[in-house]
């Protein structure tokens, strides 16, 4: 069995406490989520040893056993321990799931559900996980914004960030708005050329949105969106009654 150990999985010394023990989980965890390494697919054994890890020191018991099997048996330490603990008793009562949850509502990722069923199988329905709420990871306002900063700064990861949506208009013929159909139209904050679909009956006022074609995203994050807003054309007769019209007020 390959020799592990847990501390410097995470990156921590013996005498690590909780919060230092969650703080490096999460960045591991967000440094090493498959969805933000879909082009590295060795970074998913990673991940699976830095859960490992988080599960075992997080859990004061476990840890207390794994410290004294690390102090008698040094560098097989790991092996000892696993002869006594299945990955289902490992992952028994860990909160891991809920900040595989925060990750999801916070960046889109998917739910740890589906992580752990890709991870290890069916047999991760067996893991008894915690079921009360944990202390929420800061991701708003400005406790979260200097979170994100520190972990950017030291540990050289920019968590991802959704880009902005992005606002514009299009001038359409009368006939273009009644039937609908394609329309040439240069996004010029991406220099890019799109084919929009105007659908028939379209409205002034109304937005075409094109999703995925805002400001892209930071850090693996999700594109924004592009919101078309319509005008239609007035014919050229009605221009020159409207102009009379203001005229002779």
């Amino acid at each position: 069995m390959e020799q592990k150990d847990y501390y410097q999985i995470l990156g921590l010394d013996k005498d690590a406490g909780q919060k230092q023990i969650k703080k490096a989980y999460r960045k591991l965890a967000f440094k090493y989520h498959p969805d933000r390494n879909k082009e590295h697919p060795e970074s998913a054994e990673k991940m699976k040893s830095v859960n490992e890890a988080y599960a075992v020191l997080s859990d004061l018991g476990k840890k207390r056993e794994y410290d004294m099997l690390r102090q008698q048996f040094g560098s097989s330490a790991y092996s000892q321990f696993r002869k006594n603990y299945s990955e289902q008793d490992i992952f028994s009562g860990s909160d891991i799931n809920q900040i595989f949850e925060e990750m999801a509502k916070a960046f889109g990722f998917r739910h740890y559900d589906e992580i752990f069923r890709e991870f290890y199988g069916q047999g991760h329905r067996g893991f008894e996980f915690k079921k009360h709420n944990q202390m929420q990871f800061p991701l708003q306002g400005p406790f979260g914004k200097l979170y994100q900063y520190i972990l950017k700064k030291i540990g050289g990861i920019e968590l991802p960030k959704n880009g902005a949506d992005i606002n514009d208009i299009i001038h359409l013929d009368p006939l273009k708005a009644e039937q609908g159909g394609p329309y040439a139209y240069f996004l010029r904050k991406k220099s890019r050329k799109l084919v929009v679909k105007i659908p028939p009956g379209v409205r002034e006022g109304q937005r075409i949105r094109l999703a995925g074609m805002g400001k892209n995203g930071k850090g693996g994050g999700k594109p924004g969106d592009l919101y078309l807003k319509v005008y239609i054309k007035k014919p050229l007769l009605r221009k020159m009654k409207d102009f009379i019209s203001h005229l002779c007020k």
